[in-house]
């Protein structure tokens, strides 16, 4: 089963080069990334989405994607395929909708 990885600077490209990723950009600041994290940690073993990448980037300790991505609000999420953005949205989520909108590319 997945579970959420932590990935860098140095690492994302290749980190969401295959397969679906979902990319939390977030920081230990933020209190909607902090309520974010058990429900990206329920997905992340859910045998529904064992496909699908859960890799998490901290845009205090890894700015330059965040700023090559243009995040401006945290938390936001980005869903790839094979290294293309196909999906973003910013904000808190509750479950069931991230869910859906995984179900989508799964």
């Amino acid at each position: 089963m997945s579970q959420i990885k932590e990935i860098s600077d140095a690492t994302f490209d290749q980190e969401i080069s295959e397969g679906i990723n979902l990319v939390d950009f977030n920081a230990g600041w933020c209190p909607p990334c902090r309520m974010m994290q058990p429900i990206l940690n329920n997905l992340a073993v859910n045998s529904e989405f064992q496909k699908i990448g859960f890799k998490s980037v901290d845009v205090d300790h890894n700015p330059q994607v965040a700023q090559t991505l243009q995040i401006q609000g945290i938390p936001t999420f980005i869903i790839t395929r094979d290294g293309q953005i196909v999906d973003r949205f910013t904000g808190f989520i509750p479950e069931n909708q991230l869910s859906l909108r995984l179900r989508k590319f799964n």
